[in-house]
């Protein structure tokens, strides 16, 4: 039952920070730009707070990149890590196939050029450097996971987390959409049919991820004072 639950928290997590920020990019582009960067950044860091804080058994951490950095330093077994990305691109998948039957009637212009249901993809920048933005914002992304693990304060860690969100997607979000999460990107490009440089977004975040990972336990120290 509990492999259920961390499954159904993983789905449900994953689905809500893909709607939250292909959503917002969608209602960006609906309204002409009145949303704007930073609000369709806010709603991305909102949901992502919000899914660390409701469904703390979600040891993939919705998630990708993390999960499988984890699963390569065997910090997660390979059943879990499993479990988790199959969650994880199932409810990113949902999210982007929902918003499409939500917009197809209505707005049927945000499934094609150059919305694609707010699907990620670099903008002004080659993919290299792209691929480094997502990395970097992905290092901080992560770090910010790990310090919400570590510290005694844990009540703060899904307003740590998002905060890390909402750096990432107003750094990022102009050159490369700022997803630091292969899920997020999954999504919207499975439900739009864009696909274009995907690999972007799992090479990047994965390295930030790992790189991340590796790192925490010498720059994010467990907090000893009381």
């Amino acid at each position: 039952m509990g492999g259920l639950r961390a499954f159904g928290a993983e789905l449900v997590g994953t689905f809500a920070l893909t709607l939250a920020a292909a959503g917002a990019a969608c209602l960006d582009a609906a309204t002409g730009g009145k949303i704007g960067p930073a609000w369709a950044a806010l709603a991305y860091a909102a949901a992502t707070a919000a899914a660390f804080y409701s469904f703390p058994r979600a040891r993939g951490r919705f998630n990708p990149a993390l999960t499988l950095a984890d699963a390569g330093l065997k910090r997660l077994d390979a059943l879990s890590a499993v479990f988790a990305l199959s969650a994880q691109l199932l409810g990113a998948a949902c999210a982007g196939l929902f918003l499409r039957a939500v917009l197809e009637g209505g707005r049927p212009a945000l499934l094609d050029a150059p919305i694609y249901l707010g699907a990620c993809a670099p903008s002004g920048v080659g993919y290299r450097a792209a691929t480094l933005v997502e990395a970097v914002a992905t290092f901080f992304l992560a770090c910010a996971v790990a310090a919400a693990q570590t510290r005694r304060r844990r009540a703060l860690g899904p307003l740590m987390i998002g905060a890390a969100t909402l750096f990432g997607a107003l750094m990022a979000g102009p050159l490369t959409g700022g997803a630091m999460n292969p899920a997020r990107a999954f999504g919207s490009a499975l439900a739009a049919g864009h696909w274009t440089r995907h690999y972007v977004y799992w090479v990047g975040p994965l390295a930030g991820a790992v790189l991340a990972a590796l790192l925490a336990p010498y720059i994010v120290p467990e907090e000893t004072n009381p």
